[in-house]
This record gives C-alpha cells, structure tokens and sequence, in this order.
C-alpha cells in the first residue's frame, strides 16, 4: 500500500510541508509516480517514525540527518526508546501524583504539611532527573558508524596510564604497543581504540567511544567512555594509587571478604524490586536512571519467581563486587553487588541460575 503526501500527512500527523522539509533534508526518499507525485510505502514510513521520535528527544534535523546518515532503518530501536522513555514518564508521574495524594489527604483530615514535607512537595513535583529521552538520544549517537582519521602515533604516549572510575567500582589502564593504542577495562580484556581525532577514540568490538581530557601541557587528565547511552568518566591517577587499588582488591578477593552492609543492600534491594520501587538515593548516577528503566520488568520477573527464602554470600569476582545467591520459591538467582565508598550501590546485576 502506497500513501499520497497529503494521505502521508493526514494519517501521521504532520504536514505535507514537513514532509518536503525531510526530504530536502535526506531524511526521506519517497518513491515517484508515473506523474511525478510522492508516494509513501512502507519504508518510508519507518523512517518517518524514526525521524519524529528522534524529533522529539530534542535533535535538531541536521543533528537527525547525521544519525542515521547510511544507517538502515532500525524501527525496533525507535520502538525501545520510545518504551524507555514512556515507562520512565509513567512512573515519574506516579510518584509526584502519589505525593501530591498524600498531601492532600493530610490535609483534608484537618492536618497542615511541615517545612519538610512542603519542600519535599515543590522540589519533587517539579524537578527532573536524568532525561531517558538523553540516554536514548545518546545510543543513537554511540551507535553510528565510525570513521578511523588517521593521527601521529607520538601522540599515543600522553593517554597512556591508569585511570580511576568515580562512578563504578575499577578502573581502565591506557597502553601502547607501537602504532597501536589499547584500552583496558579492570577484569576485561584489552582491546584496541582507533582515533577519531586527537583526543576521540573508539572500540571497533562494542558500540563505545573513550574521549580524552588535555591540559595545557598536553596531558591527559581524565577520560570519558561513551556507551549505552551512560557517559563514565575516569579520572587519571598515579602507578601508586593504582597500585595500591590493585593490592586492596587482590587482599580482599584471596580472603574472601564482602564489602561491609553488602548483603543488606542486597535484601533491600530485592524487596524494593519486587515492588517495582527504585530507592534512587541509595544508588549512584547511571545506576539509578537505569534502574528506573528496567523497573516495571525486573519487578515481573522477580514476582514470578515467588517468596524470597534464603540469601547467602558466595564470595568477592575477580572485578570486587560481592556474589550473592538468592533462593526464591520457583528458582536460584545469583546477584552481584558494588557499593561506593558512601555506601550507595553503584554496581547491580543478577540473573536467574539453570
């Protein structure tokens, strides 16, 4: 089934003239009729999808028409932001509505709201965290194509080093060999980053990008990696700090010593999932957001899994987090956790065991 322009615009919601200015843009190729007009199929439609949602994450259309430059159609990508982003809206908006419940029914019983509790009111009813829209939008970006320029090898020796996660447990140590610049993430394997520029690398074996910061001496002080749609930054530390991290994570893994509060981060944890609530106090940036994004689902699957039993600490990874497993009615899971040093989780993933 083909769609006139005007058809097109009638049944999307736009107007014929933004369907020329996408096409002016190379953001639309409609296909032509024997007389000349614009006709919209299948295809195009997609694309038009794709073209409005990243519309309405902010890009500006140069911005769009840069995207998906020599990009196949990816409506299942589209389709996941958009579920990102709207799941996360749902449950932002059921929290500020649940406040804004509660203070009325306070207030109807004859009760005034504190200091506190007024703060708390405006502060949350209005503020916004981080964007899933700019995590989506970022994906994008992380995921297109990239382009190798080739630069002198002599600059290699100013990223080479340790640098220090603040956000995650671990760090990323920058090496040379010859012509070749490397990256290494604590407890992965090494693999090589190819220049965009002087200071913009990127991995061919995941959709990632390391950025580095120069001082005016020319030397790098900090790097950002650029994947999933989280930016982590590293800040660069001496071979001692570095050194010295290594020893306490060796001393900690050979004696088999959990992260001290480990295991109740984890129960409180699971009790929150299981409810579909997101304490995001208690969790660092990008944790927290992710957390919120995966929250309807992991509370599905946790439900489905039945009571909690039994949690018991199975030991410290090679990467330092603290390896759980969780013994539900239907099922065994394994967990692991890392906590940052104020005591906030910085680190979660579990899966269910065979």
């Amino acid at each position: 089934m083909l769609l006139t322009a005007a058809e097109c615009a009638e049944r999307i919601g736009v107007t014929v003239r933004g369907l020329r200015t996408y096409e002016q843009r190379g953001l639309l190729t409609p296909a032509r009729s024997a007389k000349g007009w614009r006709l919209y199929g299948e295809k195009e439609i997609a694309r038009l999808h794709e073209v409005l949602a990243l519309k309405r994450f902010g890009l500006s259309l140069s911005r769009i028409a840069a995207l998906l430059e020599g990009r196949a159609i990816d409506l299942d990508r589209t389709l996941g932001m958009q579920q990102s982003a709207l799941t996360e809206q749902r449950q932002r908006i059921g929290e500020k509505l649940a406040l804004v419940c509660a203070a009325r029914t306070k207030l109807s019983t004859g009760g005034t709201l504190s200091l506190d509790e007024l703060i708390t009111l405006a502060k949350e009813t209005t503020m916004t965290q981080t964007s899933l829209d700019l995590i989506a939008q970022r994906r994008y970006e992380q995921a297109r194509p990239r382009k190798m320029t080739p630069i002198d090898p002599e600059l290699y020796d100013r990223y080479v080093g340790a640098y220090q996660f603040d956000a995650i447990r671990g760090g990323i140590t920058i090496t040379r060999n010859d012509d070749r610049l490397f990256s290494q993430v604590t407890g992965q394997a090494a693999y090589e980053i190819f220049p965009e520029s002087e200071t913009e690398f990127f991995l061919k074996v995941v959709p990632a990008q390391l950025v580095f910061s120069v001082d005016r001496d020319q030397t790098a002080n900090a790097l950002t990696i650029h994947q999933n749609g989280v930016e982590l930054v590293a800040r660069r530390i001496d071979e001692t700090e570095a050194r010295r991290a290594e020893e306490e994570l060796a001393r900690r893994i050979r004696e088999n010593r959990p992260q001290p509060d480990s295991e109740e981060a984890i129960r409180r944890t699971i009790d929150e999932a299981r409810c579909g609530e997101v304490e995001s106090t208690r969790m660092t940036e990008p944790l927290a957001t992710l957390a919120r994004e995966r929250a309807e689902a992991i509370a599905e699957e946790l439900s489905a899994k039945g009571e909690l039993k039994d949690i018991r600490f199975v030991g410290v990874g090679v990467d330092g987090w603290d390896v759980y497993r969780a013994q539900f009615e239907k099922s065994e899971t394994e967990w692991r956790i890392d906590l940052a040093p104020d005591g906030r989780v910085r680190g979660l993933f579990f899966r269910t065991l065979p």
